[in-house]
């Protein structure tokens, strides 16, 4: 199995670095991992929604670039998106393993979210919350939740 963290924007800070490399490190016993990065566009203050529009297509258009022709499941974090818990996102996906799917593609938006030519792309939207929480912060959490979901699939220890 495959897993890809595809999102907008570089991590600045070197601890959200850290954090996501570990649960790669751990989730290599399951699946490969890998973290691809689309550029950001600089949003100026006081951006009109019409310039927030454009904003979300130029950062959609190089997502929909990564996600052509790989023949993968995509899963776009999304607000309005559905809500899991840990248990749910486990069975998600291990029902895509075993409908033969080997590649899953998740999607953090840029601080501006999602394009909707990405969010009608996804074969799934998928929720943490309904609370917005840093892009970078996020590949953090949604990293760990992927490591969890393989520990509760395996039925080991680490899910409480």
């Amino acid at each position: 199995m495959k897993i890809t963290i595809l999102c907008v924007g570089k991590i600045k800070e070197k601890f959200y670095t850290q954090a996501v490399e570990e649960y790669v490190k751990r989730l290599g016993r399951y699946a490969s991992m890998e973290v691809l990065e689309v550029a950001d566009e600089k949003t100026p203050d006081k951006a009109s929604d019409h310039e927030c529009d454009l904003i979300r297509q130029r950062e959609g258009t190089r997502l929909l670039h990564q996600i052509e022709g790989r023949h993968a499941y995509v899963i776009a974090l999304a607000i309005d998106g559905k809500a899991m818990d840990s248990v749910e996102l486990s069975e998600q996906l291990h029902d895509c393993m075993v409908s033969g799917c080997s590649h899953i593609i998740f999607v953090i938006g840029g601080s501006l979210g999602l394009s909707q030519e990405v969010l009608r792309a996804a074969d799934l939207r998928l929720s943490f919350s309904r609370m917005t929480f840093p892009h970078q912060l996020m590949r953090v959490i949604l990293a760990e939740q992927i490591y969890r979901a393989f520990r509760i699939m395996n039925h080991e220890p680490y899910h409480k």
